[in-house]
């Protein structure tokens, strides 16, 4: 049985009350680990531990020794992906093959903004005024809240905490109650490079004992949140008491729309990369499909056709293509949507029930559900499961129409061989990210954020390392003459 503490100015500590709380292995259903419960005295004392540490020695540092830094969490993460991966696989269920994979690649965000910490400049103003000298600087915020779920912790910690520490903030990260050991295995590998105590801290906890407190701490000055919309909105409330610049990433309910002259080919590919990758547990799933009704009938027999080959089985081993659920209410919810859908006139064409061939753990069928529109509720609203809800379209019109009739904006996938449909829909899709003829990629170059109710700013990429910065400017008076008297206009 693993324990975890919480990770708090260089130290490990139990939490203030001794409390600590399991985690399940969702492949076998056993509790495998326990995890100290942060309250409000552990949250405060993490926050200003970070603020300690950002007045203190980390303030003084130069942009490339703290770019320094970052490269050795890079090479760290290099170095230990195959246990990474195995300890995320075993707490969420997902593939180990993914896991040690991301665990590899994401070093490649830390060596990005690593590159970036001593090129953020300032700017000198053309102002018009001709005795005064004005420039901008760039300065860090201060303490940084970050809130990550328990899928694809390493890239949602690094596109917060990479910036961040780039600029010269401090963080206090609050890993998901549900699964949070690979953010604390992280922990014990970043306590061994040298870092200064209260840079960066790690904890996890429930409810209003932690979230909240973190979110509405008066020494926290900016929020990074990835997570659900209703959480999002209590984080917003949160802020307002200590005003801290937020950013959400709320996922989605993302439209792939195949046209009927795409590659059919690689469209199948593309769409089975969209939903049944990581179990369909993925933020940017591509959950809605739309098929222009003279493919209709043959696209939707060659995907069953590879969705009947996909191989359910232990996420630790090579050969398996689709692991487990990370939680038994998932499965329930998926269970519970798809049986009101059915009743609601959609069309189960496969899966739609728990994986029985695996008697222990949450295994649940790469599911196929044909709608006559997408108001059905498995079709409206995000599960967070391998299920899919395809849908007819007549022409490129009613293509967009549908891909737009959406609460959410975070990903659409589109996939046409006419770079003129290709460009022409990718530009009228509300959504932050497009992919054309592929899908489910990242990179530390591409920025990563949606619009309407998938929230606002972005992660990733050049501009924003700025997003954890203010602009302070400067004017001096370069006039031999003293200043002229205040009360004389001229």
């Amino acid at each position: 049985m693993e324990k975890y503490k919480l990770y708090i100015n260089g130290e490990w500590k139990e939490s203030s009350t001794g409390k600590y709380f399991k985690s399940i292995d969702p492949s076998t259903e056993l509790e495998w680990a326990q995890f100290s419960e942060a309250n409000a005295d552990d949250v405060d004392y993490a926050v200003k531990s970070a603020h300690t540490a950002f007045k203190g020695e980390w303030s003084k540092l130069l942009a490339n020794q703290r770019g320094s830094f970052l490269r050795k969490i890079g090479d760290t993460l290099k170095e230990n992906a195959e246990h990474l991966g195995a300890i995320e696989t075993r707490d969420t269920g997902k593939m180990y093959k993914e896991t040690k994979f991301q665990a590899s690649y994401i070093a490649e965000f830390y060596y990005y903004y690593a590159g970036l910490a001593d090129k953020i400049e300032g700017s000198t103003l053309p102002i018009d005024k001709s005795d005064m000298q004005v420039f901008t600087t760039r300065e860090p915020i201060g303490v940084v809240a970050a809130i990550i779920p328990w899928n694809s912790q390493m890239f949602l910690t690094a596109v917060k905490l990479a910036p961040a520490l780039a600029m010269g903030n401090t963080i206090v990260i609050k890993a998901s109650e549900i699964a949070p050991a690979p953010l604390f295995e992280f922990a014990k590998l970043i306590d061994k490079i040298g870092l200064p105590k209260g840079v960066i801290n790690i904890i996890t906890g429930h409810g209003n004992e932690c979230g909240k407190i973190l979110t509405s701490h008066p020494l926290v000055e900016r929020i990074a949140f990835t997570g659900g919309v209703n959480t999002a909105r209590h984080i917003v409330r949160n802020s307002a008491e200590n005003l801290s610049h937020v950013t959400l990433e709320l996922g989605g309910k993302s439209p792939v729309t195949i046209f009927k002259d795409a590659n059919i080919e690689n469209a199948i590919n593309g769409v089975t990369a969209s939903i049944f990758g990581a179990s369909g547990q993925s933020c940017i799933a591509g959950s809605r499909l739309y098929l222009e009704d003279e493919i209709y009938n043959e696209f939707l027999e060659q995907l069953i056709s590879k969705t009947k080959s996909i191989l359910i089985g232990d996420p630790m081993k090579d050969e398996t293509q689709m692991g487990p659920l990370c939680t038994f209410a998932q499965l329930t919810n998926i269970e519970e949507s798809i049986k009101k859908t059915i009743n609601q006139g959609g069309k189960l064409i496969f899966g739609g029930e728990r994986y029985k061939e695996i008697k222990q753990g949450w295994y649940f069928q790469p599911t196929i559900i044909a709608c006559e529109n997408h108001n059905l509720p498995a079709a409206e609203n995000e599960l967070f499961g391998p299920v899919l809800s395809v849908m007819k379209f007549s022409g490129e019109d009613e293509a967009i129409k549908l891909m737009n009739d959406n609460t959410f904006g975070l990903a659409a996938g589109i996939f046409s061989e006419n770079s003129g449909t290709t460009l022409r829909v990718s530009k009228a899709v509300r959504a932050g990210i497009v992919f054309v003829n592929t899908y489910r990629l990242i990179s530390p170059v591409a920025p990563f954020g949606g619009f309407k109710n998938s929230g606002f700013g972005r992660e990733s990429g050049l501009e924003t390392v700025k997003d954890y910065s203010r602009i302070k400017t400067t004017w001096i008076n370069t006039s031999k003459k003293i200043m002229s008297d205040p009360f004389i206009i001229k």
